[in-house]
């Protein structure tokens, strides 16, 4: 019998929400969520990667331990869910994140026992060890120089028996600026049910991109591009075929349905109403375009979708365009000189 796709939930809601702590929503910061930062191996991966993408640029380096990979991001995600959940009440956001380790493991659905503070520890030094350069602007800065995700991170409290108790964390000033800006999105908690890698990172794109959109699609070699794998197309093909296969009869992914055209080579995720708004979410506070700009952009991008322009544009996008309409058919244009026809 096939195993369902979901990890069980490991803490119940009943003793999940205990510890008010835990009650912060998920939030991941836009940065992360839209470029290739963390590794979709689950081995260590030493293999440093250059990525380039509408004009923007970031070199990850991996320490000796390996690149921080996608379930390595956990650890950032609940820094994050608790500086922004002080933020809406009125606290002062601290760049140094306390809390009790036990108290991470719950709320990202992990086991709580030796090996879960283990794998927490090796989650922290890859984050410590990795190092990106990038032009990514976080809260209206730009960053050239070279930082990790987090600057260090301190056990402050062990057990007899070598658990963490209590852990302190200093957020990267990259990660913080945007903390600080509020540039994040909140995720579902089934994110941390996930167990494919890849399937979290689909997610992550789908969360950022589409939003609250009703669709948004992306070509397999720009997805395999975002998602940082390493696979051949061939492979990553057949990855990707297996995760929408599964959506479709478990319908597992949260937020989102995901479904895989082989014949085109689209990814199409679909939302499922789920979303709350959020204010940050660019692509969906643009609003829906005047119907007679379709034919324009047809003429201005001659043998594209344009509704899949859209989508892309959208996604580019980082912030609502005073005249949505014009903004678009500028997109479009530049979209043709560079690409030409299909």
């Amino acid at each position: 019998m096939a195993e369902y796709p979901l990890l069980p939930d490991r803490h119940p809601q009943g003793d999940f929400f205990v510890c008010d702590i835990l009650d912060a929503a998920p939030k991941g910061d836009i940065g992360s969520m839209e470029h290739p930062i963390f590794s979709l191996s689950t081995k260590p991966d030493t293999r440093p990667r250059v990525y380039e993408h509408n004009g923007i640029k970031v070199e990850v380096k991996p320490s000796v331990d390996g690149l921080a990979t996608v379930h390595d991001r956990d650890v950032l995600i609940f820094c994050i869910s608790q500086i922004i959940r002080g933020m809406n009440e009125g606290r002062e956001p601290q760049q140094i994140v306390k809390f009790q380790a036990s108290d991470l493991l719950r709320a990202t659905n992990r086991m709580i026992s030796g090996r879960g503070y283990d794998l927490l520890k090796a989650a922290m030094e890859r984050l410590a060890g990795t190092r990106i350069s990038t032009n990514i602007a976080t809260g209206g800065e730009e960053v050239f120089e070279t930082f990790g995700l987090i600057e260090r991170a301190r056990i402050v409290r062990e057990t007899r028996e070598g658990r963490m108790q209590e852990v302190e964390i200093k957020l990267s000033d990259w990660v913080f600026n945007a903390i600080k800006a509020q540039e994040v999105l909140t995720l579902s908690r089934d994110y941390f049910r996930l167990r494919k890698p890849l399937e979290r990172r689909i997610y992550e794109l789908a969360r950022k991109h589409c939003g609250r959109q009703r669709e948004w699609r992306i070509s397999l070699e720009t997805l395999q591009k975002k998602c940082g794998s390493g696979s051949s197309q061939r492979e990553f093909r057949r990855l990707v075929s297996a995760i929408a296969e599964e959506d479709v009869k478990h319908s597992h992914m949260p937020d989102y349905e995901i479904r895989f055209d082989t014949e085109t080579d689209i990814l199409q995720v679909r939302s499922r109403g789920t979303i709350a708004p959020e204010t940050i979410d660019v692509a969906a506070a643009i609003p829906t375009l005047d119907p007679e700009v379709y034919d324009m952009a047809r003429e201005a991008a001659p043998g594209w979708d344009v509704r899949y322009i859209e989508s892309e544009w959208r996604a580019w996008a980082t912030e609502t365009p005073r005249n949505p309409e014009m903004a678009f058919l500028g997109f479009c244009r530049k979209w043709f000189e560079k690409r030409g026809r299909p």
